[in-house]
């Protein structure tokens, strides 16, 4: 498929996303981690927008509007009304100190550079720097997953490897179709207003989104 952005501006957005999901890691309140959210999927819907403008097509220009919808004001103001109707403020809490989760991002972040992944890389040998950024993101926000104790900072972090993913396919100048791109922000939308449900629930049932301290909580 013929590039549709210049390798510039993929450069730079896979920079913010991959800047982003870092800043994540780092932060300790649980409304920055939602503000962080915001700017990453801004970048990805610059990116949607762009590329519309390319097609000429107004159905494509109309499902990225939709995206953006839910992806900058629908998903965000879900969260920030979770956090202040619960009065959550410190729930960024994670298995690894600081120090270590910061040596753990070197490393995902090495790996992602290594012969390893490499060869992904002659998917688009002109965007092959951006491509190996864009994997990161991906591998951190995985990490992100894994690595986080609060639920809340679970389900972003999900979101985050799926803009990581939208990231990647741009850079790779793999097609997508309107109809998918559709599909999935559905999936999205309707994915995070169950899981805030949940976590709403769960939250008033045990005064916690600790996954590790639900674990040993009884009904």
């Amino acid at each position: 498929m013929e590039q549709l952005i210049a390798p510039q501006f993929l450069f730079i957005a896979g920079i913010v996303v991959f800047l982003t999901v870092i800043a994540m890691h780092l932060i300790k309140k649980s409304i920055s981690v939602v503000y962080f959210y915001v700017i990453q999927s801004s970048m990805i819907s610059l990116l949607l927008l762009y590329s519309s403008f390319v097609r000429h097509s107004f159905f494509v220009l109309a499902v990225t509007m939709l995206i953006t919808a839910v992806k900058i004001i629908i998903a965000p103001g879900f969260f920030l009304r979770l956090i202040k109707k619960n009065e959550l403020k410190f729930s960024a809490s994670s298995y690894l100190n600081m120090p270590m989760t910061l040596i753990a991002i070197t490393i995902i972040t090495a790996i992602a550079r290594s012969r390893f992944f490499h060869p992904l890389t002659v998917i688009n040998p002109t965007n092959e720097s951006t491509l190996l950024i864009s994997i990161a993101a991906m591998l951190i926000s995985l990490f992100m997953i894994i690595n986080r104790k609060g639920a809340l900072s679970q389900m972003i972090g999900v979101l985050s490897l799926e803009n990581s993913i939208v990231s990647f396919a741009f850079t790779a100048g793999l097609e997508q179709k309107p109809g998918l791109e559709l599909g999935i922000t559905f999936d999205i939308f309707v994915w995070i207003i169950i899981a805030t449900v949940f976590v709403s629930m769960v939250y008033k049932k045990f005064k916690t989104l600790d996954v590790t301290e639900m674990s040993r909580l009884k009904g």
